[in-house]
């Protein structure tokens, strides 16, 4: 095998499954329509996988709801409309850019207070570690003298 051939396989192989998430019998005849369903499930959570888009899971509840979006657009509905008959269904968290209020502020500030109550808690525990160890001999500490 020559070396191109060997470096595009080794590129396939590293391109993710999940940009073939949305499966043939799923694409709508109309381009417009189809368009517009992928613009809307790149918008929503895969409440399976939680990191991914129902574009790009291959979870079988994702797949449910891009055909759920490609029916809705068929019927006539909106972006607008679909979005919303989705949330209604399963709330903002399906959303992968939650609203901004008072429900979703774990959202959108819990990954930050998970992170600062972590290094806190890492903080204490090392200086607690740090002024259990005795100091070394021939440290430059001077010490009072004793009575």
């Amino acid at each position: 095998m020559t070396r191109a051939l060997k470096a595009l396989l080794l590129v396939l192989m590293l391109v993710p499954g999940a940009a073939m998430a949305v499966e043939p019998d799923e694409v709508l005849d109309d381009p417009v329509l189809e368009v517009r369903a992928r613009a809307i499930s790149k918008q929503l959570r895969c409440v399976v996988c939680q990191n991914q888009s129902i574009d790009e899971s291959t979870a079988p509840l994702a797949r449910d709801l891009r055909l759920i979006i490609r029916e809705r657009l068929v019927a006539g509905d909106d972006d607008r409309q679909v979005i919303t008959f989705v949330v209604d269904r399963y709330g903002d968290f399906v959303l992968l850019r939650p609203p901004f209020q008072g429900d979703t502020y774990v959202l959108w500030f819990g990954p930050l207070i998970i992170f600062l109550l972590g290094g806190a808690i890492i903080f204490y525990y090392f200086r607690k570690v740090l002024k259990a160890v005795p100091d070394a001999p021939g440290s430059a500490k001077k010490r009072k003298p004793g009575p």
